[in-house]
């Protein structure tokens, strides 16, 4: 009969005890090419493919035996038929795949394939946590490392870190962690419930007893706290007392200790609340403060004709002070020229003085005070009211004067000519927003040989100038800069910047452009591309960079990329550009996020770039 397609097909090993008895019992033929069952036979293998697509007769009751040879000659299985005839199932090659598949199929195999691969599952954690055990985890790590981390922490993040466990908890409250803290909850401290001063007043003779700086707010300024501080913090060095928000102050009658060596101390007046009582009590206590800071109420004052309360008695408060070296009197609206003259007739050693938004400050206390405060390098003058005649009268070339800030003044070309002419030491100069800032000043100030020294230039919206008075400068003294800011200004486009910036080797902050919301508009168009090109090729230093025209101001296209990042690889200590919002915003941040360099770009809306962070005293005279 001929092959049936349903034939079961099953493997027989050559040296199987099963194969040796078919054979004896006639049941299997050894020679599967025996002429007696030769017909028509399909063959498997290398070697038979001469007898494809035949077929093979084989007598009813009889088994036949088909081999797999490989192209060495050797039989590796052999297959057994039994056909229908017999009353066995007969099945092709094929059937045994098919077999396979439908017992896939099957609801035992579900079951057992679910319980391999849990098996599977529970085995794979197992090596994953015998793995995780051998490693090196933080849970290993010495408790002096693990402080070493903390240190990085504000003390917010320690109080939370102290939360994890209780070894974490026994570092966190390790003094050593604890050496600058904030209490003032409007600029980002921590807050303590007045219910809880007690256990804080506790908390400074066993957390705190490390502290170097400490910044309290109102509630916090009590006679205990101080007391406290003075006897359990002997290493503080640095005091904020915060009374910007006080309603009505604690009783200080009982006050007898105060800490006693500080360096700096800063106090934040109120409106309407006398500090002359506290004061009397501290007085013996600080005359070891080398920078003093008192910050006033100028941002509140909504009414210049509004009554402006003394208090704070400068005139007594100097006495304590002979060894001040920066004074910070910023945005104090009782401040006049002779509380100034008071400060510095007892400070010989002041080399910073800041009175910044003092508006009664008209610069009559300068002569005195330049001449008895030899060493004398910083002068801020910022927003002040200062007298023309009054400034010209003044030696400035016996003075030491380096950083000079007479931004948002009311001087005119002839008061500035005098001042800027005379300053040979000059290396900082923040000259922004100044209407009378002319061409004539400029050039004037370049004949007198004064810019040798000038390292960092702010002339931020000087409309007056012009842009050939600008080309001069930067060719003379291009090289020499490391800051320059020249935003604002309308007249100052693409062809300049392109022409200038080779000029510019040194530079490390440098401001273009002019903001959307500034008039006159810019109508030219910027190709920004060949800016940044130029930046990358020529400014290997730069720093910070702000660029204010908008997305409409700037030319840009898909291939703006690129440049960027040219300037990214080239500028290796770029860490801040500041640009408009919008599209060319987006192109230039999702560009160095790419590159795993986060919070490097910023809009002009959240951030602004100054030079104020290149003076010798920006440390010195940081505050909030």
């Amino acid at each position: 009969m001929p092959l049936d397609k349903e034939a079961i097909e099953f493997e027989v090993a050559q040296s199987a005890l099963l194969r040796r008895r078919l054979e004896q019992g006639e049941l299997l033929s050894s020679n599967p090419l025996d002429k007696k069952y030769r017909s028509t036979y399909t063959l498997l293998g290398s070697s038979m493919t001469s007898l494809q697509k035949s077929y093979l007769e084989i007598p009813d009751g009889r088994v036949f035996l088909r081999r797999k040879t490989s192209s060495s000659g050797r039989h590796h299985h052999s297959a057994i038929y039994f056909y229908e005839n017999d009353g066995h199932a007969s099945t092709s090659s094929n059937t045994w795949l098919a077999k396979k598949k439908h017992f896939r199929d099957t609801e035992e195999w579900r079951v057992k394939k679910t319980r391999i691969l849990n098996k599977l599952r529970a085995l794979s954690k197992i090596n994953l946590a015998l793995v995780l055990s051998r490693m090196p985890t933080i849970e290993k790590l010495p408790d002096k490392v693990l402080r070493d981390i903390f240190q990085y922490l504000s003390p917010k993040q320690i109080n939370q870190v102290g939360l994890v466990c209780k070894r974490w908890r026994v570092i966190s409250q390790n003094p050593g962690l604890w050496k600058f803290v904030s209490f003032r909850p409007n600029y980002g401290g921590i807050q303590v419930n007045p219910q809880c001063i007690d256990f804080f007043i506790q908390l400074i003779g066993t957390r705190f007893s490390e502290l170097r700086i400490v910044e309290l707010a109102t509630d916090l300024i009590t006679p205990n706290v101080l007391y406290e501080l003075a006897n359990k913090a002997p290493k503080l060095q640095y005091l904020t007392l915060d009374f910007s928000t006080a309603m009505q102050l604690h009783d200080f009658t009982d006050l007898q200790s105060f800490p006693s060596r500080l360096k700096s101390l800063t106090l934040c007046l109120s409106e309407n609340i006398f500090l002359e009582g506290f004061l009397r009590k501290v007085y013996t206590f600080i005359s070891s403060v080398e920078t003093l800071h008192i910050i006033g109420t100028y941002e509140k004052v909504e009414d210049e004709e509004e009554e402006v309360y003394e208090t704070v008695n400068v005139f007594k408060l100097k006495q304590f002070l002979p060894n001040l070296r920066v004074v910070n009197l910023w945005g104090v609206p009782f401040i006049t020229d002779e509380h100034v003259d008071a400060i510095s007739s007892n400070c010989a050693h002041l080399e910073c003085l800041c009175v910044n938004y003092c508006p009664k400050v008209t610069g009559s206390c300068l002569k005195l005070v330049l001449q008895r405060c030899r060493k004398l390098k910083t002068l801020f003058l910022a927003h002040t009211k200062l007298d023309n005649n009054i400034v010209k009268m003044v030696d400035w070339e016996k003075t030491r004067i380096e950083e000079l800030d007479i931004k948002g003044t009311e001087l005119n070309s002839e008061a500035l000519i005098s001042i800027l002419t005379r300053l040979p030491h000059l290396r900082w100069l923040d000259a922004s927003w100044l209407e009378n800032m002319t061409d004539q000043v400029l050039e004037a100030w370049q004949n007198s040989n004064a810019m040798g020294s000038l390292q960092f230039l702010n002339m931020d919206t000087c409309d007056s100038l012009n842009e050939q008075a600008l080309v001069d400068m930067i060719k003379r003294h291009g090289h020499q800069f490391h800051g320059l800011c020249l935003g604002g200004q309308h007249k100052l486009l693409e062809y300049f910047w392109m022409n200038m910036i080779p000029q510019l080797r040194n530079i490390r902050v440098m401001v273009m452009g002019i903001a959307e919301d500034c008039c006159p508009k810019v109508v030219a168009k910027i190709h920004v591309d060949q800016f940044i090109d130029c930046i990358a090729q020529n400014c290997p230093r730069l720093t910070r960079l702000e660029v204010r025209w908008d997305d409409e101001t700037l030319r840009f296209s898909d291939k703006s990329s690129k440049f960027i990042d040219v300037l990214r690889m080239k500028c290796l200590m770029l860490h801040s550009i500041v640009l408009s919002d919008g599209q060319y915003y987006e192109l230039v941040r999702s560009n160095f996020e790419r590159a795993d360099r986060m919070s490097v770009v910023r809009t002009t809306e959240m951030c602004r770039t100054g030079l104020l962070h290149c003076s010798r005293y920006f440390n010195q005279l940081l505050f909030n």
